[in-house]
């Protein structure tokens, strides 16, 4: 397997823990009617809650370019060194991003994202360049 099928896996992996912690923050602040409800109305968290579920659907986000990333490199056989980085930059950037945004490090926080698209956006390029010649 190669390391950017394995940086994918360990991604839905934080995709999970962030998923489990935002389902704990969000059962400790609202009330059992509304957690056994439809919630049709929408659910607006607060508090760290809220930040969890911010920085859960911008991971959700991300995750989905970086799957394109990943498939590109891996289906046309693109897998380098530059990929390779690509790939581990993406994964501390996430893994970095969910304090960064739990703890409000401000502009820290714009900056580890930058950096996890940045990378993933050459990621991308790289898989593209045997294509566009």
């Amino acid at each position: 397997m190669s390391l950017e099928l394995t940086v994918l896996g360990l991604a839905g992996l934080l995709f999970v823990a962030q998923l489990a912690a935002l389902s704990v923050a969000a059962n400790l602040q609202l009330d059992t009617k509304t957690l056994l409800g439809p919630r049709d109305e929408g659910v607006r968290l607060s508090g760290l809650a809220g930040r969890l579920q911010r920085a859960f659907g911008n991971h959700l986000e991300g995750l989905v370019f970086f799957t394109l990333a990943v498939l590109l490199v891996e289906l046309g056989g693109g897998s380098s060194g530059l990929t390779q980085a690509c790939a581990g930059i993406y994964l501390v950037a996430r893994l970095l991003y969910v304090p960064a945004y739990i703890f409000g490090w401000s502009p820290w926080r714009s900056l580890i994202w930058a950096v996890g698209f940045l990378a993933t956006l050459i990621m991308l390029l790289a898989g593209l360049a045997p294509a566009l010649g």
